[in-house]
């Protein structure tokens, strides 16, 4: 499929589910339930994974991980029942929610591992992609934030030329989302001030 022919309640209803599973913030949830405050004042203030690893619990931390993708992936495979553009849809609004969650006043998180949650259930050949591109860039550069960029953007070219048309255009669009998140990390690149995997600080 690689047009839109769905009916547009069925686009709304999916990008309105996937939106709402992915406002859930649970980074928040997570460090609040663990007795140790609100992350959003920590560190960056995000609610994102490496925010949390900022507590000293890397356990919360990879839990925050682990589940920011997993609503991506449920948000995407239960909409997928109606079809590939209800999932493609979903996944939008799960991404979506994840960037600007309605929950805590849609100041959320940078969306990477919600990206990837996203990716595997669409075209988990994707995520292949963004796995040897995020590693091998964090490997020689340790810098994560520039490893998610280079990984965003191969993504999408990986997937029209792999044939997932409709994929390809979904993650053009987040792969822009996330860029924009990263505006801050892209200037400290710039001005080599950035940290590094493993920096203390």
């Amino acid at each position: 499929m690689t047009g839109w022919s769905a009916s547009l309640p069925l686009l709304l209803a999916a990008v309105l589910w996937g939106y709402l599973l992915g406002s859930i913030p649970f980074g928040v949830i997570i460090t609040r339930a663990a007795g140790l405050g609100d992350v959003r004042k920590i560190g960056s203030g995000n609610i994102g994974a490496t925010n949390v690893l900022r507590t000293g619990r890397k356990g919360l931390a990879a839990l925050t991980l682990l589940l920011d993708a997993l609503k991506g992936t449920a948000a995407v495979l239960l909409a997928g029942i109606y079809g590939q553009e209800a999932a493609v849809a979903a996944g939008l609004g799960a991404f979506l929610g994840h960037l600007f969650p309605v929950w805590i006043g849609f100041r959320g998180g940078k969306g990477v591992a919600t990206y990837l949650g996203v990716l595997v259930a669409i075209a988990w050949p994707g995520a292949l992609v963004f796995a040897v591109a995020w590693l091998l860039i964090a490997f020689v550069t340790r810098y994560s934030s520039l490893a998610a960029l280079v990984a965003a953007i191969c993504v999408p070219l990986a997937l029209y030329l792999m044939g997932y048309l409709l994929p390809a255009q979904l993650f053009t669009v987040l792969s822009l989302l996330v860029f924009l998140k990263h505006r801050a990390n892209i200037q400290r690149l710039i001005q080599g001030n950035e940290s590094r995997i493993g920096a203390k600080g």
